[in-house]
């Protein structure tokens, strides 16, 4: 009996074929049907004997006595792993991404749900992507602006190209000289780009604001209120368990999904227990800090019992880390049955999870 990892070509010609078809109709299939749809240079009897071999080493079975025969969890596991051929899609996922998110004044979150929805109707399944995970709050950038006669308004650029902004009563409004504010602003900017360049907010409650001199005495007030401000909001931000999610009424159209008790928990899950899907589609261990090329991240294809949670034990989930640089900041996931279009999905999964790299380095 062949082994999953000695199969020769022609058991390899009839898995290939075999996966191909139940795809694409949900239906079991028998020798004859696969000789004729899919060219196969045998007879229905080898083919059938190939089958036999197949559904003996746990790449195939059949569902009812009489049925042909569907892949089981094993036979997607050796398609994936050894026969599947990488595509190009019809459309560029890329340029579909670009001509709908950008060019708009949205907020990071925005362009992420916008990428999410996208995702889940050009794959027809549910699609998961957590929001940037904020790793260090380290500051890149700072800038004091006037917003008008009363306010000022300081912007913060974190290291993960998350924005925060807060805004502050602006003392002395009534003797105010544009001019001389404009380059005070420009200079008190300049300092604290020169003192909170990559420190994080909470190290930043004693500036010393000596280098500046007296008469910007003022301006350290407002600023420290500005800064503890930023601090306190930026708490939440560091939770990275939000996730984007869409797609939930199309997949359900899949005949996988017609049992009841089994829909109710995948919903849950979805719903209300997203904690635990964190550990599957982004690893937050250390092993995820590792500095990764473009060529070097690789998509995790979780088949039916390989994945340890039960409501999505006969389903696939399909994740690809996006990046700012080369440190992971979070992922891209598909979620579907088994029976699944993989080599479309998984092109998908790496398009979108490049797309919002790119995204992110260009901010």
């Amino acid at each position: 009996m062949p082994t999953p990892f000695s199969l020769n070509a022609r058991q390899q010609q009839v898995l290939w074929a075999t996966v191909r078809h139940y795809v694409a109709t949900a239906e079991p299939v028998g020798s004859e049907v696969l000789v004729k749809e899919y060219g196969l240079r045998a007879s229905s009897a080898t083919v059938r004997n190939a089958m036999g071999m197949l559904e003996k080493a746990g790449l195939l079975y059949q569902p009812h006595v009489s049925a042909g025969r569907i892949p089981s969890d094993s036979g997607y596991r050796i398609y994936v792993d050894r026969l599947l051929q990488p595509i190009r899609l019809p459309q560029s996922v890329d340029q579909i991404l670009t001509d709908r998110l950008q060019g708009r004044n949205w907020s990071m979150e925005a362009v992420f749900k916008g990428a999410a929805q996208i995702l889940a109707t050009l794959s027809g399944y549910i699609t998961l992507i957590t929001l940037p995970l904020n790793r260090s709050t380290e500051l890149k950038h700072v800038q004091l602006v006037r917003v008008d006669d009363t306010r000022l308004m300081m912007i913060v650029v974190m290291d993960t190209y998350e924005t925060e902004s807060v805004m502050v009563p602006l003392t002395g409004s009534e003797d105010l000289d544009l001019d001389l504010l404009e380059r005070e602003l420009k200079m008190v900017s300049n300092f604290l780009n020169a003192q909170l360049q990559g420190r994080s907010l909470s190290e930043l409650q004693n500036l010393d604001w000596g280098e500046l001199g007296a008469e910007f005495e003022s301006y350290g007030r407002m600023v420290q209120s500005m800064l503890q401000e930023l601090d306190r909001r930026s708490k939440p931000l560091q939770n990275p368990t939000q996730i984007m999610m869409s797609g939930v009424a199309d997949v359900l159209r899949q005949p996988e999904f017609g049992e009841l008790a089994q829909l109710k928990m995948i919903l849950h899950l979805l719903e209300e227990e997203q904690q635990q899907l964190m550990p599957l589609i982004f690893d937050l261990s250390s092993d995820s800090e590792d500095l990764l090329s473009k060529e070097q991240r690789r998509v995790t294809v979780r088949i039916g019992s390989e994945n340890p949670l039960e409501p999505i034990r006969a389903c696939t989930l399909i994740s690809s880390n996006y990046t700012r640089g080369s440190v992971p900041l979070g992922s891209v996931s598909i979620l579907g049955p088994t029976r699944m279009d993989y080599e479309s999905t998984i092109a998908l999964v790496e398009a979108t999870a490049d797309y919002l790299s790119d995204h992110l380095s260009e901010l």
